[in-house]
Parts: structure tokens; sequence; C-alpha cells
């Protein structure tokens, strides 16, 4: 079996995954706004030896018919948070070698503004950013706050191939990898290795030369989520790395073999992407534990955050519905996967379950041979190569898992132990190289490959 990866799934917030754990006794998410909380937690992870830190982020809130519910300022449900981008700026230097992903909006952000802000971030890492690439599933709420229009599900994700057009012009194609020669006698870039950039899309414009030379990575490890159909598409054609939400082996595994069959259609190899499943435990010495455990966390969660927190995903209030109404004869323009992903069930059996997981898939409950168990299984079964953790309680949630299911799962083989790679790319990836693979669709951009040549012509 191949080494598996781990990272360690986090939100710049008092609460995660649309659930509302802060007010457990040991959970310190509630100062998500201190930099020792996150001097803790990233300490922790390095010394475990994790390949990453995600930072997920959102830019809308819950709206419940048009309002944002009392509950969600009760409870900290999607407000406040954290710019993630400050927040790995801030722990660049507190760190070593873990790699720090920070999600970024495709729909919101400008790219000749984004492409600057990831590669200064990948210059003082020393090559550890990746990029969560989102098209915004909360896009109604956030398109409001940001004064931009709404665009529908699908489209966004045609918006984003324009934007990582840009963005690769940018990284890959203005500034060749040997650009800079810092000779003090001599010069401090090659202007022949210099170049324009041209970008007339369908949605961006950028014409001039890129702000920012060539990073040790070029382009950030690129990460993405979707699991609706564009968005596997989409995770085919740009992702390196690719995250789901986890669930039964059949499902993971239909997931993981389209996503590779993607990849293949855009003349990758199937393995260029590595496929992560998000994944939770509650660990107890005894099963009986563990579920006691587990529901002492549910009983710190009002169950009244369910109805917000699900309207805060997709624009639906399941309030609205009869319970018995079947999940697939619902629609939204937001996240089709809140909705995929319950297949046959009821509005009712949905905020039955939203209570105790929100996004998060169904949590492995049991002792640290089980768990483990139960993620070799998953791996095997579904082609993995590797997994989020996804803690319901920080930092306890993530220590136990470094001290009771991590060590079981190296004395099988199937995790690896300390840093084999400076770089974020070269270590996840397997790459010999911290740059892009070549069969990698924004490497076609490098001005070395001719890239700069295409650049120009390309629209």
């Amino acid at each position: 079996m191949k080494k598996l990866r781990f990272g360690l799934f986090e939100n710049p917030q008092a609460n995660d995954s649309g659930t509302s754990t802060w007010r457990h006794p040991d959970n310190k998410r509630d100062m998500f706004d201190r930099l020792d909380y996150w001097r803790e937690i990233t300490t922790i992870c390095e010394e475990a030896g994790f390949d990453f830190m995600f930072l997920a982020d959102a830019w809308g809130w819950a709206d419940v018919n048009g309002e944002r519910p009392e509950i969600c300022s009760v409870e900290g449900l999607d407000l406040p948070r954290l710019d993630p981008a400050i927040l790995a700026a801030a722990l660049i230097s507190t760190t070593t070698n873990l790699g720090l992903v920070l999600t970024g909006s495709t729909l919101l952000e400008q790219p000749y503004a984004f492409a600057r802000r990831i590669a200064s971030l990948d210059h003082l890492s020393g090559g550890r950013i990746g990029w969560n690439v989102v098209t915004t599933g909360t896009a109604e709420t956030a398109s409001q706050a940001f004064g931009v229009p709404m665009v529908a599900h699908d489209e966004r994700y045609d918006m984003a191939d324009d934007f990582m057009e840009v963005v690769y012009k940018l990284w890959e194609g203005a500034w060749e990898r040997d650009a800079l020669e810092r000779d003090k006698n001599g010069r401090f870039a090659d202007p022949a290795k210099v170049h324009r950039i041209e970008h007339d899309g369908p949605y961006f414009k950028s014409h001039g030369y890129g702000n920012s030379s060539y990073s040790p990575q070029g382009t950030p490890v690129l990460f993405q989520a979707g699991t609706s159909p564009r968005g596997r598409e989409f995770g085919g054609k740009h992702g390196e790395a690719v995250f789901l939400g986890g669930g039964s082996v059949e499902k993971v595994a239909e997931q993981v073999a389209s996503i590779r069959e993607e990849a293949v259609k855009n003349g990758r190899a199937a393995d260029s992407v590595k496929i992560m499943s998000a994944f939770t435990c509650v660990i107890g010495d005894t099963a009986d534990e563990a579920k006691a455990k587990l529901q002492a966390v549910l009983d710190a969660e009002s169950p009244d955050v369910a109805v917000a927190s699900y309207a805060w995903f997709t624009g639906l209030d399941l309030s609205s519905f009869d319970p018995a109404t079947p999940m697939k004869e619902l629609h939204t323009e937001l996240s089709q996967t809140q909705i995929t992903r319950f297949g046959d069930q009821t509005v009712g059996d949905v905020l039955a379950q939203w209570h105790g997981n929100g996004v998060r898939s169904k949590p492995f409950v049991g002792t640290a041979e089980q768990i483990a168990d139960e993620m070799i299984a998953l791996a095997e079964g579904a082609d993995l190569d590797g997994f989020l953790l996804t803690p319901m309680i920080q930092p306890s949630s993530t220590v136990e898992f470094i001290e009771k299911v991590l060590p079981i799962l190296r004395e099988r083989g199937v995790a690896g132990e300390g840093y084999d790679a400076p770089t974020l790319r070269e270590r996840l990836l397997g790459t010999d190289d911290s740059i892009l693979r070549d069969d990698h669709p924004g490497a076609a951009y490098r001005a070395a490959a001719g890239g700069s040549a295409a650049a120009e012509s390309a629209h």
C-alpha cells in the first residue's frame, strides 16, 4: 500500500464545518484570533510531521429569508473570521517545514493582485504554499458584500478557468525561473527572461509584467474540493491535490475514479492528482468511551444552529420544506455538493444529521485500532493518497489522533515519519522538482517552454 499523506483542516473562526462546538470545555478554537493559538496548532502539526495545514475560508454568511439569524451571533457560527492569507504570512516565521494552504476565491479576487500575494508567500516560506481554489460556495451573500453580480454555479467554474489562465501566465510565463541574477557587479535580472503577458478573456483582462518573480514553486500547489460534475471536471484539469468530503468506500471510490478520469482527459497521468479524504475521528480506550465522548461534543452544540448553518452553505431554508421532501428534489446555485452528498435522504434526515456533522461526513468513532482499520480500509478500497484530519475539538482531537492513531499507521507501514523534501509540492506529490509537472496545463505557459509566446496569443 502507498504511503499516505496527512494534512490538518482548520478554519480561522470560532467554529468549523457548519457546527458550533466552541462551548465544549476542551475547545480552544474560540481563541482563533490570537496568534498564540495558531502557534500551538502549527507546532503540534509540525512535530507530528503533517504535510500541511489547510485554512478554509468563506466570504458570505447564513441568510434565512433575507436576514442573518440571531443564533449565528449567539453561537459564532459564520462570523467573525480572519483572512487566511494574513494568517499564513504570520505563521511562516514560526514554522520550518509545514505547508500552509490557503483558500482563495476566483469569483471575488482579482487575479493580478492574488498572483502577487501568493507568490510573495511562496517566496517567504521557501516553497511551502498551497492554494485551495474555490468558486465561492456561499456566493449569494458574498456577492452582495463585494458588490459583484451573482454568477450561476457552473458558470463560476468557467470564470475560474479564465482566472487560472491569467495566474498561470503570471506565475509561469512572466518571469523565467533563473531570471534573477543579483550580481552587484552586473545586473539584478536578465531582461531577456522577463516577459510581458497579454490576456483578454471572457471574464478577466491583464496586460503587462508580472509583479513578482518566479517563486520556489512557481505555481503554488493547487488544491480543489468540488464534487459536482463541473467541479470534478475542474479538479481533474487543474487540481494537484483534490480533497473529498468522505463517506462510504463505494461513494469515495466513485469520486476518485471520476477525478482521475478527468485528469487523463486533460492529458495528465491519472496519479498526477493526489486525492485525499476529509475524516473526523473520536477516540476512546473502548468503543463505549468513544461514543460517550462524541455525545459530549453533540451536547455542547445548540440544535438551533442546523437550519441557519445549512442555509449558509446552500442558500436553502430547510425549515420551509416538508421534512419528508427528498433532498434530490432541491436545487441551489451555491454548493451543490451539500445536496448531492445526501442521495435519497429526506430534509428531515439531513437536519437531524447536520446538527452533529455539518459539512463533515460521519466521524469514525472507536478505539485507535478500530479507527486505523477504518482509515486503511477506506484508503485501499477507494485508492486514496491521504487524509485531511477535520478535528471536532481543538487541539485535543488533533493531539489524540497524533498520539494514538498515527503511531499505529506508521507501524503498519502506511504513514511516513518526518519531512523528506523541502517544498510542499515535492513532498505531497512525490515529484523530483518543486515546480508544476510538465503534463499539468499550467506548465504550457512556462516561458522556458515557449509559454510566453503562447501567453500573448492565447486569446
